[in-house]
């Protein structure tokens, strides 16, 4: 199979145009997947990685992006017992580190970072749920270890991350709270979070919502000025998580709540290979959440080809969307 072709769309220059070629068809290494790939999501990420400005997840050129992706199992490499050839699986599986990325017809991928897709899902849909889902879990799950009843306030409650926090938030029982602009308040609600204009002083929202005493959690998928009003939002003895916490925060207002942070980097286990598996894990728990009926992700309805990517990447950086952009690649 080393011999086959298929086609791709490579990144010869940063922030330059895609061009899409035949490359070499990869064949599966021991415990990779080859997938044949239905669907490949575009996010902010991929802005950044094809920019050149993600400096933690640098990509060397000539790249293949792509994070996430949806597709089929093509072929299994030896010590794969987990999928068979026909499945239909989704991950977050490259387009950083130097790992071929999803807008190509095929990639080989460690077969621990897949899933079985959700039944009821399309491959357009599924394919928008790997970095987001996983994100949000990490954050909420692993780090916050959110419990029935709890507090929770998600900080961007309608972006990609956001929206799929306030449904694992709902559906592990706790009462889920979102900052939003006004545009946002609609899909907010109808998701079942209580919305929060996001124009609104961070004093005046605890004091409304939680009479003073402010969020058992709160997660901000923002970063920036957003996190510091974070850690004026959590109540005493709580947690503040952040997918963007990379800037420099005063932590005095944590501190004097007692309260703890803790930050999510959801790209470590592709770029180092560790915790890989729990990247499986996590998504497991998706496609359970999405046969239940508790997750439904955003996607945008416009169609993409490997053809116009670019167009796809430019409705995203001038925030042109409604909903996950995804690339149709099969």
């Amino acid at each position: 199979m080393a011999n086959v072709s298929m086609q791709a769309a490579v990144l010869e220059t940063f922030g330059g145009a895609f061009r899409v070629t035949t490359v070499a068809r990869p064949s599966p290494l021991p415990d990779q997947v080859l997938v044949r790939i239905a669907a490949s999501a575009v996010n902010p990420l991929d802005l950044k990685i094809h920019a050149g400005e993600a400096a933690h997840a640098r990509h060397p050129l000539p790249a293949i992006l792509g994070i996430d992706m949806a597709g089929t199992v093509a072929a299994t490499g030896p010590g794969v017992t987990g999928f068979r050839r026909g499945d239909e699986v989704y991950g977050m599986t490259g387009g950083v580190g130097g790992v071929q990325g999803s807008l190509a017809e095929y990639a080989a991928v460690d077969a621990r970072l897949l899933a079985i897709k959700p039944t009821m899902l399309s491959m357009r849909e599924t394919a928008t749920l790997p970095l987001a889902f996983i994100t949000a879990w990490e954050g909420l799950v692993d780090r916050a270890g959110i419990k029935p009843d709890q507090s929770v306030l998600i900080q961007g409650g309608a972006g990609a991350v956001g929206h799929i926090a306030i449904q694992i938030a709902l559906a592990f029982g706790a009462r889920a709270y979102a900052t939003g602009s006004a545009r946002d308040r609609a899909l907010i609600e109808r998701l079942g979070a209580i919305w929060i204009d996001r124009n609104t002083e961070v004093e005046a929202y605890v004091s409304e919502q939680t009479d003073g005493r402010g969020f058992e959690i709160v997660y901000d998928t923002v970063g920036g000025a957003v996190l510091d009003a974070s850690f004026s939002a959590v109540r005493k003895f709580g947690h503040v998580v952040s997918a963007l916490g990379w800037g420099t925060h005063a932590l005095a207002p944590l501190s004097f709540r007692a309260a703890t942070y803790s930050g999510v980097f959801t790209l470590l286990p592709l770029l180092t290979g560790e915790g890989r598996a729990h990247h499986g894990e996590i998504l497991r728990e998706a496609t359970r959440l999405a046969e239940a009926g508790r997750l439904a992700p955003k996607i945008d309805p416009r169609r993409f080809t490997l053809e116009t990517i670019g167009d796809a990447y430019a409705a995203l950086a001038e925030r042109r969307t409604d909903g996950k952009l995804v690339v149709d690649i099969a």
